[in-house]
């Protein structure tokens, strides 16, 4: 019964205009414009006048040949006014490949009258240690000796000695030979060659009596080793005090 009359009231609803339904269309639904929507978008719009126009063109104005006359032109940089790197002395690759040919070839006339100091280093010393020897053996006179080349190339070796080197007017050889003749086995070691040695064949090409020549090894400075032949080898104190004053700087 309550069926019935719900379908009597949708039924009035319906003829009164009361309850509206919607209607399935057999195509797509599309939004409708009218031409007040077109009139309300057309407002929202800013309007653009030929004043505004004008304003923009003058704020933003293409420069005149006058004023680009004027704009500085950069110049092209003066190369020879930069500044130039430091132009090194060359290592002589014959005289390192050769060695030190005047000490393991001695006679007393290559040797003449001044003592040979000698300075045997290693490239796996200190980097610091390595410098100050070399600055040092540039002011008294001394040659560093190696035993060989750095990874087996001489290249490689040329350009750390370079390096190490730098200004500095100092002899630099590689002499395996050499440290055998000495019986070299700690870097640093120094060794002191009197004036006029003479140099007789042996196994490691040329070697001097023992009376010839003073040895200390360790770690220390060139006018530390001096000092110490100057203190503990009489017999090679006139050589040491004339190569530690020329270490310092006098005569």
């Amino acid at each position: 019964m309550w069926a019935s009359e719900l379908l009597r009231g949708v039924a009035g609803a319906l003829a009164a205009g009361a309850l509206a339904l919607p209607l399935a269309t057999s195509g797509q639904s599309r939004p409708l414009v009218t031409d007040a929507d077109v009139a309300r978008a057309a407002k929202s719009q800013p309007a653009i006048t030929e004043t505004d126009i004008a304003n923009a063109a003058r704020k933003h104005r293409m420069p005149s040949e006058a004023e680009l006359a004027r704009v500085p032109v950069p110049s092209m940089p003066k190369v020879d006014a930069l500044p130039q790197p430091t132009v090194q002395r060359k290592v002589d690759l014959g005289a390192i490949a050769q060695g030190f040919d005047a000490v393991g070839q001695a006679s007393p006339a290559s040797l003449g009258n001044e003592p040979t100091l000698l300075v045997f280093v290693s490239f796996s010393m200190p980097e610091a240690s390595l410098a100050r020897l070399v600055d040092q053996a540039s002011r008294a006179g001394a040659v560093v000796l190696i035993r060989g080349f750095v990874e087996g190339s001489l290249q490689r070796t040329v350009a750390r000695a370079q390096r190490l080197i730098g200004q500095r007017q100092v002899g630099f050889q590689i002499d395996p030979q050499a440290f055998d003749r000495f019986g070299i086995s700690v870097a640093p070691t120094f060794v002191l060659l009197k004036s006029g040695s003479t140099a007789t064949p042996c196994a490691a090409g040329a070697c001097f009596a023992a009376s010839s020549f003073a040895l200390v090894a360790g770690d220390v400075s060139l006018d530390y080793a001096l000092e110490f032949f100057r203190r503990s080898a009489p017999a090679f104190r006139r050589e040491a005090s004339g190569l530690l004053t020329k270490l310092k700087g006098g005569t």
